[in-house]
């Protein structure tokens, strides 16, 4: 496939919503419809990803005639006969230049939102084009993703951040969970868009393509995450066996300031932690100016991580905290990178509590778990219409109701996101809540109109929109 074919407008969208333009009742003007997470196991999602889809699909000349009957052709391939709204795609070519006329308001990005609510709104704004608003569901709907990771993410964070309040350090919370996932997932833009979710709460990543995003996407004009040196299998296995207490010191050697990871697992962990890392080159790791991160990467991570934290703590000592805990000398820290996600994280920092270790003795690194073990349904996410216009009728509400599901009602016509005087958010509707609605500050910011952006965030914005207030912790909801 050609870069023009995957760069057309006409092309993103499934098959079946080519011909949905005479599905609609005539003199059809105005379809009206908006995204919400209709349930899941979060009680709240961080609103994340709209600027990049609209910036990479949808601003600025993006219908051309070169465009238009390449998809003509394509779908009369693809159906065996004629069937592209031509009239539709000519008109916006002519009066609009191929920019699209269409509204989008949306929650700022990085505003923490309870589930179940109205985050994006979407309508045409040219009678003629009222199809154009559901044609462009299949783009905008893969929202779910970035917004899923960066829900997660903010989850573990709350997880770790009472954690380390109840036993060590808050303040090392933004390296706390490191991101292995670049190899992990389906492509590179998967990795660009998951890694940059992660980071809207964590600053470690070696997924660098999230980097990239922020910086192109999302005004982040200098580096937003980090990383440090670190070993892999490949280079201490090359150096075999026998020789791996020289692999270990050569590590030292490599790095002798700051911190430095070495994975340790490749033969026998608990003898390398006991007997190299901690008798033979003990010495060589205390006189270092930084820290050796010593990386678990097999096994059961509830059995080893005991194991190694009680020969740890015996070969170079630290020191009980003022909370009671015990931290490590602060030459030596663990990484656990094997087996990663939410439910790991929540078992080990509960057995760290149960044999007094503080959490900031160790890090965690995840790949699949963060940013690839997800689906659309992981927190129920949808576009539909809930509100038409029609020609002699007027405005109309809408919405499914299936009798088999009622889970998967929609909201009825146009909507609104409220924010109470507690700074709780609800959603309101045109029909149930009239005078209200009329009357409400709609929460919601117009981002995108005709074909141009109307508003852009920051990453560091965003960053600041979705962070975690320590002394508000007791009464956030935990999942």
């Amino acid at each position: 496939m050609s870069s023009a074919m995957e760069n057309n407008i006409l092309l993103k969208t499934d098959s079946y919503k080519i011909s949905h333009h005479k599905q609609y009742p005539p003199e059809t003007t105005v379809v009206y419809a908006y995204l919400e997470s209709r349930g899941g196991d979060y009680p709240e999602q961080v609103f994340f990803g709209l600027q990049y889809i609209l910036k990479k699909h949808l601003a600025g000349q993006v219908v051309t005639r070169e465009y238009l009957e390449q998809g003509i052709d394509f779908w009369h391939k693809h159906f065996g006969y004629d069937i592209v709204n031509r009239e539709m795609w000519e008109y916006i070519i002519e009066k609009y230049d191929g920019y699209l006329p269409i509204r989008i308001k949306a929650v700022p990005e990085g505003t923490v939102v309870p589930t179940g609510n109205v985050l994006m709104t979407i309508e045409n704004t040219d009678p003629k084009c009222s199809s154009l608003t559901t044609f462009l569901e299949t783009i905008l709907l893969q929202i779910w993703y970035p917004i899923t990771i960066a829900t997660n993410s903010r989850e573990i964070k709350k997880i770790l951040l009472r954690s380390l309040v109840k036993t060590g350090d808050p303040s090392v919370i933004k390296g706390q969970l490191h991101d292995f996932g670049f190899r992990g997932v389906s492509s590179y833009e998967t990795s660009a868009i998951g890694s940059c979710a992660h980071l809207t709460s964590f600053s470690g990543t070696d997924t660098i393509s999230g980097c990239v995003l922020a910086h192109n996407f999302y005004l982040a004009e200098e580096m937003i995450a980090f990383s440090i040196p670190a070993s892999e299998h490949s280079t201490m296995v090359s150096w075999t066996k026998e020789k791996e207490r020289e692999a270990y010191e050569n590590i030292l050697d490599m790095y002798p300031n700051g911190i430095v990871a070495c994975v340790s697992d490749s033969y026998n962990i608990y003898d390398a932690c006991e007997h190299i890392w901690g008798t033979q080159l003990h010495d060589k790791i205390l006189e270092r100016d930084g820290t050796l991160v010593i990386r678990s990467d097999s096994g059961d991570p509830i059995e080893v991580l005991e194991r190694l934290l009680t020969i740890l703590y015996d070969k170079f000592g630290g020191a009980v905290n003022e909370k009671g805990f015990k931290v490590l000398d602060k030459h030596i820290r663990l990484i656990q990178g094997d087996g990663v996600n939410m439910k790991a994280i929540k078992e080990i920092l509960e057995l760290l509590e149960r044999i007094g270790f503080a959490t900031d003795n160790l890090i965690f690194g995840s790949g699949g778990g963060l940013l690839q073990k997800f689906d659309r349904d992981t927190m129920k996410f949808a576009i539909k219409c809930s509100f038409v216009e029609i020609t002699g009728i007027g405005g109309i509400a809408v919405a499914k109701n299936p009798i088999t599901d009622a889970g998967k009602r929609n909201k009825p016509g146009r909507l609104k996101l409220v924010k109470d005087n507690d700074d709780t958010y609800r959603t309101l509707n045109s029909i149930d809540h009239t005078e209200e609605y009329d009357a409400a500050e709609d929460q919601l910011v117009t981002v995108f109109e005709n074909g141009k952006i109307l508003c852009e965030y920051t990453f560091d914005t965003i960053r600041a929109n979705c962070d975690i207030d320590i002394d508000r912790l007791d009464s956030i909801n935990f999942m």
